[in-house]
């Protein structure tokens, strides 16, 4: 089992998710697993584009009552 990451992109608005998204997966290994915490709308769309160009695996995407959407990707296409 990998390290568990946590990003709290919460506030930001597109593309500061997606970017320090970006920022913790470069510094994870393949079995980690980055868990995204945000508040802009356009991210549901652009994590699930993100998870599949990358060819990451998009395990868990929730949005709560208070608008806080959570991603939980494992990554898993690390070379």
């Amino acid at each position: 089992m990998g390290e568990k990451k946590l990003v709290d992109a919460r506030g930001m608005a597109c593309p500061g998710p997606i970017a320090k998204l970006t920022r913790a997966y470069r510094e994870a290994k393949n079995g980690d697993i980055i868990e995204v915490l945000a508040t802009d709308q356009g991210f549901v769309a652009d994590v699930k584009s993100w998870t599949e160009s990358t060819g990451n695996k998009l395990v868990e995407l929730k949005q709560d009552s208070s608008g806080v959407i959570r991603a939980v990707i494992e990554v898993t296409a690390k070379k």
